[in-house]
C-alpha cells in the first residue's frame, strides 16, 4: 500500500524558498509602510480634502480609462482572435508597445499629440477640448499605459471560446454581432474581467506619463511625491499607507468577483 503522503523533494523545497522570498521582497515594503505608521495619522490623512479629492480623481479617471479601453479593445482584441490580416503582428506589437517605453517618454508621445502645440491642438481647440492639466488628459495617460491589459486578456479569453458554440448560434439565426454579444463575449467573462481589474490597477498607479501632461488636477500619485518631496516620509507616509490599504481592499474585492466568476462559468460547463 503507497502511502498518500509524500516527503517533499529538493525541487519542491527550492522552489518554495524561492517563492517565499519574492512575497517578502513584495509584501514586506507594504506591510511595513502600514505597521509602522499611526493609526490616527493614516485617519488624519483619509479625512485631508486634498488627498480626498486627488483619491477620487485617480478612481474616477481610472474607471473612464478602463472603460474606454474595454468598449474600443474588445473589437480589436476579437479581431486579434478570430481573424487573419495583413500586419497582424505589427497590430499586436502597436498594442504591446505602450508596456515597455518608459512611462515620461508616453507623457510626452501623448503632449506631440494632444498638447497645446500638439498635432490635434487646432481641432481639439475647435471644440473647447484641452488636455493638458485637465482631466482629458490625465484619462488620456491612464488609458495609454493600460489598455493593453485588457486587450491581450480579451483576446485570450476569445481564443478559448470554442467556435462550434459560435456557429451553432449562427445556424440559429444570429447574426455575428449577436452572436458575439450573446455567446462569445459572456463566455470570456473571466478574461473580461481580469483584465480590467489588471487595467484600473495599473492605471490608479500611473504617474510618469499622467505628471508630463497633466499635473493637474493632482492624482494620488502625485500628490504622495510632491509631499515627500516637500516633507519627506513623515509627510508623505500616512497618505501613502492609507492608498495601500484602500487598493488592496479594492483588489481583493475585484479579485474574489473574478475568482466567483470563474468558478461559476466552470459549473456551467
Amino acid at each position: 500500500m503507497v502511502s498518500s503522503s509524500r516527503t517533499p523533494d529538493f525541487m519542491t523545497i527550492s522552489f518554495a524558498a524561492s517563492a517565499a522570498v519574492l512575497i517578502m521582497f513584495i509584501a514586506l515594503p507594504l506591510v511595513a509602510t502600514v505597521a509602522l505608521e499611526d493609526a490616527g495619522d493614516i485617519a488624519a490623512a483619509l479625512g485631508d480634502e486634498t488627498v480626498k479629492a486627488a483619491i477620487a480623481t485617480s478612481f474616477v479617471a481610472a474607471l473612464l480609462a478602463t472603460f474606454l479601453s474595454i468598449l474600443l479593445g474588445a473589437p480589436l482584441a476579437y479581431l486579434l482572435a478570430r481573424s487573419r490580416f495583413p500586419g497582424k503582428g505589427i497590430v499586436q506589437s502597436i498594442v504591446d508597445v505602450p508596456v515597455v517605453i518608459p512611462h515620461t517618454i508616453s507623457g510626452i508621445a501623448l503632449l506631440v499629440v494632444f498638447g497645446r502645440m500638439g498635432v490635434f491642438s487646432e481641432p481639439m481647440s475647435a471644440f473647447g477640448l484641452r488636455f493638458e492639466d485637465h482631466m482629458l488628459g490625465i484619462v488620456a495617460a491612464m488609458m495609454f499605459v493600460s489598455a493593453s491589459f485588457v486587450v491581450n486578456s480579451l483576446r485570450d479569453g476569445f481564443e478559448r471560446v470554442d467556435q462550434r458554440l459560435e456557429n451553432v448560434a449562427r445556424s440559429l439565426g444570429a447574426t455575428r454581432a449577436g452572436t458575439f454579444l450573446t455567446v462569445t463575449l459572456p463566455l470570456s467573462l473571466p478574461s473580461l474581467v481580469t483584465g480590467a481589474v489588471m487595467a484600473w490597477a495599473r492605471a490608479v498607479s500611473e504617474f510618469g506619463a499622467v505628471v508630463m501632461i497633466a499635473y493637474f488636477p493632482r492624482v494620488i500619485p502625485t500628490l504622495v511625491y510632491e509631499m515627500n518631496l516637500r516633507g519627506g516620509l513623515s509627510e508623505s507616509m500616512p497618505v501613502a499607507a492609507l492608498l495601500i490599504l484602500v487598493c488592496v481592499g479594492i483588489f481583493a474585492l475585484f479579485r474574489t468577483v473574478a475568482t466567483y466568476l470563474n468558478r461559476w462559468m466552470a459549473d456551467d460547463e
